[in-house]
């Protein structure tokens, strides 16, 4: 055990995390996303949200400074959703503790699972919302 560290984040998650560097990327990604076959390293997560899974990991990891929009969302599908995912909410709000101001884009699926693909790993979640994927660009300290 160590102190300081929130539970929820597993020894090779923290693993995953030490090693990324400036610029790499980190998808949280919903239980629909297919992560196994989309990532070069997959963190299972299954007992936990986005949106927890999204907070304890920003306890740790710094958003890059460095572009316009370290956060990347997954848009949806044309005419799925009547307004933005209810979930994107509860995502700026952790945002926002970690980062005051911090610039969010909105990518279609396609793109994101491209961009999911290029990514350092992905942490898949038992977030059951639609459209719970973020990706994350890491900044440097």
């Amino acid at each position: 055990m160590l102190k300081g560290i929130p539970h929820i984040l597993s020894p090779e998650l923290l693993k995953i995390l030490a090693e990324m560097g400036h610029g790499d990327e980190l998808v949280i990604a919903d239980a629909n996303f297919p992560a196994v076959s989309t990532a070069k390293r997959c963190v299972r997560a299954d007992g936990h949200g986005g949106e927890q899974m999204l907070d304890a990991i920003l306890e740790l990891f710094p958003l890059d400074t460095f572009v316009e929009a370290p956060v990347t969302l997954m848009s949806p599908d044309p005419g799925m959703l009547p307004d933005d995912p209810p979930i994107w909410a509860a995502f700026k709000q952790v945002l926002e503790r970690y980062q005051q101001g911090v610039k969010t884009q909105a990518v279609s699926r396609t793109q994101f699972y491209q961009r999911a693909k290029d990514a350092y790993a992905v942490v898949s979640t038992g977030e059951r919302a639609f459209y719970a994927c973020i990706i994350l660009k890491k900044g440097a300290i």
